[in-house]
């Protein structure tokens, strides 16, 4: 087990932030059989697991973590058709972005609007990740688990994940009870793209406009998302000053009609959009941290915005976890007393009480 298991290893190495101090194991398990060796050696030295893929979506304590963190590299893309659907399997250590070009390049519909988003297939429906119109939880036809408790491979259906906005039965009440191994998705062989955000939208409108019938390929879709994400600084690129950080930091929130209301008198400006719970919209949780005073670029000790986003929370380079977290009640206060709406960060805590 000592070739894929490290003591006192930092946690700003293994998170795409780039801070956090050391945590007390990294396994690396390449194998289900290191898998299970790894959670049984966790198991004897009484201490907890913590499942990270790419670390693109965690901010990791300054104290570090004081168990096993697990991050399986498992290997291995298929894809098999089935009732005029495609059937794509991939285990938990593809990368995401790997995955979302090997469905395009096949002319598989239904993950386009996902590219270029950075970390793991084995944490994408942890948190149902989703951008441009889709998400992950909308394909998803299986999970396949290792359960902690018996080591057994569990294959679970995607109708008992409860997926919803950014978040899924993984990161609620199943936490700590599954390691995610494998992901089937089921998609469209030569399926349309989708083209419901805006941002998206605006990319292809002079084609749109001289050709209303005109529609993008999968791979075309694929660029622009890559090119609209770039210019927000969405993607990780060291060479970007921007790149520590963990993507969007909140959620945009969900609120009842009603209070939307009240605050579309006060600021017919504001942004609204459709919500999946009827008698609730959702917010943009972007415009929300800039009206309450907070511009791209906005710093505040050893933190501060992203000069492309004012959702991202990004370490400059000099930052620990406190800074980051520090900045992040300060907007969240603000908004809560400009608008009384709740901001909810979006990364998960590693290493916190």
């Amino acid at each position: 087990m000592e070739k894929y298991l490290r003591s006192e290893v930092p946690l700003s190495q293994l998170t795409t932030f780039e801070v956090g101090g050391p945590a007390r194991w990294v396994a690396a398990p390449q194998t289900l059989e290191e898998l299970t060796q790894t959670v049984n050696f966790a198991r004897q030295q009484r201490l907890p697991l913590y499942p990270v893929g790419g670390g693109s979506n965690i901010l990791a304590s300054d104290r570090g973590f004081a168990g096993v963190v697990i991050q399986p590299q498992l290997q291995g893309l298929e894809v098999k058709f089935r009732d005029g659907y495609a059937l794509v399997r991939a285990q938990a250590g593809v990368e995401w972005d790997d995955l979302v070009a090997y469905c395009v390049e096949r002319n598989l519909a239904g993950i386009e609007c996902l590219s270029a988003i950075p970390g793991k297939v084995g944490a994408a429906p942890v948190q149902n990740i989703g951008a441009y119109g889709q998400e992950v939880g909308q394909t998803v036809e299986s999970v396949q688990v290792l359960n902690v408790e018996s080591l057994e491979l569990e294959e679970i259906p995607a109708r008992k994940c409860a997926f919803a906005y950014r978040t899924s039965r993984f990161k609620t009440e199943w936490r700590g009870r599954y390691i995610i191994t494998a992901l089937t998705l089921c998609l469209i062989p030569q399926g349309p793209p989708t083209l419901r955000y805006q941002d998206l939208q605006l990319f292809f409108a002079d084609q749109l406009q001289a050709d209303p019938s005109w529609r993008p390929s999968l791979a075309e879709v694929r660029q622009a998302v890559i090119a609209v994400r770039r210019s927000k600084a969405m993607t990780y690129d060291p060479q970007n000053p921007n790149h520590r950080c963990a993507g969007s930091f909140f959620l945009n929130p969900v609120v009842p009609q009603e209070q939307v209301s009240e605050l579309k008198e006060r600021y017919p400006q504001m942004p609204v959009y459709p919500a999946a719970r009827q008698g609730w919209q959702k917010l943009s949780a972007a415009w929300l941290v800039s009206q309450a005073g907070f511009p791209k670029g906005y710093a505040s000790g050893r933190a501060a915005l992203s000069s492309a986003h004012t959702l991202v929370l990004i370490n400059p380079g000099q930052a620990q976890a406190q800074d980051i977290l520090d900045l992040a009640q300060e907007i969240r206060a603000k908004v809560q007393d400009t608008f009384q709406v709740e901001l909810v960060p979006e990364p998960n805590l590693l290493g916190f009480e």
